[in-house]
């Protein structure tokens, strides 16, 4: 198990001189073993089709700092990439679509790109793994650990610009039209900014006391509603979009989706709609079933594509963003006012709580895949150089126009998927990233994507955290306390994400005190989020009830109480046969188990 360089003591190899690297680069790109080895790229595009037949060889598999061929890196990288991509860009479009700051499309256009660069350099710096000057602290895994927009910010921004827009903090038509808003946006910036310091001093706390404090009993179910709050927005692009076609308007420009003049605009909930995103859907599922390696861990950018074909055919695309575009786009082409939001620190503070736990969860899990050690001093180091990254990528995301970042989990399935986790790949996956956001005529066919196919496409990605949240809460024991704390902070939390306005008409102030209206917003956005109200339930109960002494027996079903008269009953007629000169080597099967040719009783497994 070769975990070098990363190391918890001094290294006293020898450094490589210049020279040496210099004839190893040379050796990689001029020789055909550098560039295509002996590596079997056929493994990766063969499909899982039923008249074809499986190959027995497994691939080799390339550790951490294994040597491999140029090619191959670019190729899985490339595949990483594109496993990342749907997820990169779903939050900035719909964080500027109309349920988030109603940017133009030129601005989403440009979030889209640089929520991309951001992605491919601050993934490498997870990759990267730098040591902090006389410390014994990292910034990094040295793992292929990348980072890309986290989904968990999505209800909170929304949410904030629903209030903001009810308040008067941002824009609003005399018709009752919603304005671009790029204050609220550079708002949600800087408090973002602001909460990130959380995790940057969480991440100097003992892997051991996070996992006391936020155990998966807290951000289990946490996860989950952040995945169940998502799916509604998914549901909402699918059917036809979010904006203010939803309500299905008699008269105005919102009486069809996306609106009136548009591309083959249809009412909301349209069969046409319904359809489309049914045919991405569809094709995610036909991939995982019949696809080649390469093809199921792209499966989602696949069905993406096969989607926008369909669009593109029967006349749903709209072209006039994509020829307005610039040619090349980077950061800071547009930027915005940065400013604190009050009422959202505190969903922003359990945001980054969540992210710091799932950090902890994917790092643990890229280790695994990775074949490299999951306990000791330096499976800590990778966790405490991991959080304190992700907390870092936090601030800087911010301050780089683009809501927070986290580690992405995805990634971990292509590793396992194609046998390989090389730092090479990581690093081609972090070049194609920068590519794909710099061109910006790539980012404006994103967004010109129809709500429909984007609805598909997320409707999936969003489940699949829930899905995530679930996992998480199955590796609790399902103890009295445990399933009380489940249910009193789930209850709370369903409620509000079902009743989102349930919490809107408590406060009755209408005065002057912009302090003091602030201080009931916060309230009032934090008992509508869902999640946040989950996640402060189960954290406040998680630390004042204690275990019960019956909670900590292991529970014994009736098959457990009855197992050792079973087996007495075996050796029974055991030894009933042996007396009757019979042979009792052949399988006998009961209700509770099976005995194997020895006559030993072995468990069946559920």
């Amino acid at each position: 198990m070769d975990d070098s360089p990363d190391r918890i003591g001094p290294n006293v190899d020898p450094k490589k001189s210049f020279g040496d690297k210099a004839r190893t680069l040379f050796h990689a790109f001029t020789t055909k073993e550098g560039l295509v080895g002996q590596y079997d790229y056929a493994f990766l595009f063969k499909p899982n089709l039923p008249f074809m037949r499986k190959s027995k060889r497994a691939a080799p598999f390339f550790g951490l700092n294994d040597k491999m061929p140029v090619l191959l890196a670019l190729l899985l990288g490339f595949q990483h990439a594109l496993s990342m991509l749907a997820g990169v860009i779903s939050p900035p479009i719909i964080i500027a679509g109309q349920a988030g700051a109603n940017f133009p499309g030129d601005e989403a256009q440009y979030l889209v790109s640089t929520s991309l660069i951001v992605c491919g350099i601050l993934s490498s710096v997870q990759i990267t793994r730098f040591h902090v000057y006389k410390s014994p602290y990292y910034v990094g895994t040295g793992l292929i650990s990348v980072v890309g927009t986290s989904f968990a910010i999505i209800p909170v921004a929304t949410g904030a610009f629903a209030q903001m827009y009810a308040t008067g903090f941002c824009p609003t038509a005399a018709d009752g039209t919603k304005l671009p808003c790029p204050e609220g946006y550079g708002a949600i910036l800087g408090t973002a900014c602001c909460c990130a310091l959380l995790e940057i001093l969480l991440s100097f706390t003992s892997p051991k006391y996070l996992k006391k404090f936020f155990p998966p009993l807290v951000t289990g179910p946490t996860v989950t509603l952040i995945g169940v709050s998502l799916v509604a927005s998914g549901f909402e692009d699918w059917a036809g979009g979010s904006g203010g076609c939803l309500s299905r308007p008699t008269s105005g420009i919102y009486t069809v989706c996306p609106q009136v003049g548009a591309p083959h605009a249809l009412p909301w909930g349209s069969a046409e709609f319904i359809g489309l995103g049914f045919t991405v859907f569809l094709t995610i599922i036909l991939c995982e079933r019949f696809g080649s390696p390469i093809m199921k861990s792209c499966a989602v950018v696949l069905g993406l594509l096969v989607g926008c074909s369909i669009a593109g055919a029967t006349g749903y695309f709209d072209p006039s963003g994509i020829n307005a575009a610039p040619p090349v786009s980077f950061i800071w082409v547009k930027t915005f006012p940065l400013s604190v939001y009050g009422p959202i620190v505190l969903p922003l503070l359990a945001v980054y709580i969540v992210l710091m736990m799932e950090a902890i969860g994917d790092i643990t899990a890229t280790c695994d895949v990775s074949r490299l050690e999951v306990e000791g001093k330096l499976f800590d180091s990778r966790i405490q150089g991991g959080v304190l990254a992700d907390g870092f990528n936090g601030l800087l995301a911010g301050l780089c126009t683009i809501t927070p970042m986290s580690t992405f989990a995805q990634n971990n399935g292509v590793i396992a998927l194609t046998r390989c986790a090389n730092r090479k790949a990581g690093y081609a996956a972090c070049f194609f990233l920068i590519v794909m956001g710099v061109f910006s005529k790539f980012a404006a066919a994103l967004v010109s994507i129809p709500s429909p196919v984007l609805g598909g496409m997320t409707t999936f990605l969003f489940s699949a955290v829930a899905v995530s949240g679930i996992r998480i809460i199955s590796t609790i024991p399902f103890t009295r306390r445990n399933r009380f704390i489940l249910t009193a902070s789930l209850s709370i939390g369903i409620g509000a994400t079902l009743v989102p306005n349930w919490f809107s008409f408590v406060f009755t102030y209408t005065g002057d005190n912009h302090a003091k209206q602030g201080f009931f917003n916060a309230i009032v956005l934090v008992m509508e989020t869902g999640f946040a109200v989950t996640a402060f339930i189960a954290l406040f109960l998680n630390l004042v009830l204690s275990e019960e002494t019956e909670d900590e027996t292991a529970s014994i079903t009736a098959n457990d109480a009855d197992e050792a008269d079973d087996q007495e009953e075996w050796r029974r007629i055991r030894g009933g046969k042996e007396t009757q000169g019979e042979q009792p080597r052949e399988m006998e099967k009961s209700v509770d188990g099976e005995r194997s040719v020895d006559g030993e009783i072995a468990e069946a497994e559920v």
